[in-house]
């Protein structure tokens, strides 16, 4: 079954991290990245921009309304996800346990309702 994890973070935060602070982070998902792969459970992966490169689109009584930003102010913020296959949602949760993201946010686990 294939499950999303997504890693909610704080921006502000990790913009005011460290070089060396920023590494190591990049070191650790390299190694879950790695990790996931071996185990021939990465289906995708991608960290996102930040929310201040965001566009939200909405219909609103048949017209499209384009706004810059994300939908809603929050404390975290969606950074990143992994798409990965899972043989049920306690094997998922394992994997978003280790997560690096788990460390310093939340990650949001949610199976993927195949079309």
């Amino acid at each position: 079954m294939k499950y999303m994890l997504m890693i909610f973070s704080n921006e502000k935060a990790e913009q005011s991290a460290t070089d060396a602070d920023n590494q190591a982070m990049m070191a650790a998902y390299g190694a879950y990245s790695q990790a996931l792969v071996q185990a021939g459970a990465m289906s995708a992966g991608e960290r996102l921009k930040p929310t201040s490169t965001a566009t939200t689109v909405r219909i609103t009584g048949g017209r499209t309304e384009v706004l810059d930003g994300p939908y809603a102010e929050t404390k975290e913020q969606l950074g990143g996800y992994y798409l990965i296959e899972a043989k049920d949602l306690d094997q998922a949760l394992s994997w978003a346990a280790r997560c690096p993201g788990a460390s310093h946010g939340v990650i949001e686990v949610r199976p993927v309702w195949e079309m």
